[in-house]
C-alpha cells in the first residue's frame, strides 16, 4: 500500500511542471484574445460594400483609417470617400477590473443563494428539532407560556382593548367620511 502511495506521488511531481506549463500557455493565449487596448473603426455602408466594424491593436497615435482598416473593399479612386465615412475610437479598458467587479458580484450572488437556501430547507428543520411541534404552532406572543389558562385574564383584556379599537376606527371613519371631520 506504502508504495501505492510512492509511485502516484512520484507521477504527480512529473506532471506538474507539464500541467503548470499547459496552464500558462492558456493563460497567454487568452491573454491575445483579449486585448485591453484596441483601436476600433466602424465604416459604414458604402455604394455596394457593407458596413463593417474594425478593431486592431495599435497605438493611439496610429488610431486612425490608414492604420486601422485591414483590409480595404472599395476600388482606388473611391478610397478617400471611404475613408471620410469611417470613424475610429481608440479604446481602454482595464479586464482586471472587469473580473474583480464580475467575481465580487458573483460572490454576492452565491452567498444570497445560499441564506435563500438555509432559509427555506434548513431553518425549518431546525425550528421543529429545538422548539417541537407544538410551540411552531402557537404565536410569537405565548411563546414560553407553559400553563394553558394561566394568561385568561390578560388574553381578556387583550379582546377588549381590541374592541375598543375597531370602535375607535369605526368613530373616526364615520367623523371622516360622513361629517368630514378629522380627530386630534
Amino acid at each position: 500500500m506504502l508504495g501505492l502511495e510512492v509511485y502516484f506521488t512520484e507521477t504527480l511531481l512529473r506532471v506538474r511542471p507539464v500541467l503548470t506549463g499547459l496552464l500558462l500557455v492558456q493563460l497567454a493565449n487568452t491573454a491575445k484574445n483579449f486585448e485591453d487596448v484596441r483601436c476600433k473603426c466602424i465604416c459604414p455602408p458604402y455604394k455596394e460594400h457593407s458596413g463593417y466594424i474594425y478593431n486592431k491593436n495599435i497605438t493611439q497615435k496610429d488610431c486612425n483609417c490608414l492604420h486601422g482598416v485591414e483590409h480595404i473593399p472599395v476600388p482606388g479612386p473611391d478610397v478617400e470617400a471611404y475613408f471620410l465615412r469611417c470613424e475610429c475610437k481608440y479604446e481602454e479598458r482595464s479586464s482586471v477590473t472587469i473580473k474583480i467587479t464580475i467575481i465580487i458580484y458573483l460572490s454576492i450572488l452565491g452567498l444570497l443563494l445560499l441564506y435563500i437556501v438555509y432559509l427555506i430547507f434548513v431553518e425549518p428543520i431546525l425550528k421543529r428539532h429545538l422548539f417541537g411541534h407544538s410551540q411552531l404552532l402557537q404565536s410569537d406572543d405565548d411563546v414560553g407560556d407553559h400553563q394553558p389558562f394561566a394568561n385568561a385574564h390578560d388574553v381578556q383584556a387583550r379582546c377588549h382593548s381590541h374592541a375598543n379599537v375597531l370602535n375607535k376606527v369605526e368613530y373616526q371613519r364615520k367623523s371622516v367620511f360622513d361629517r368630514h371631520v378629522v380627530l386630534s
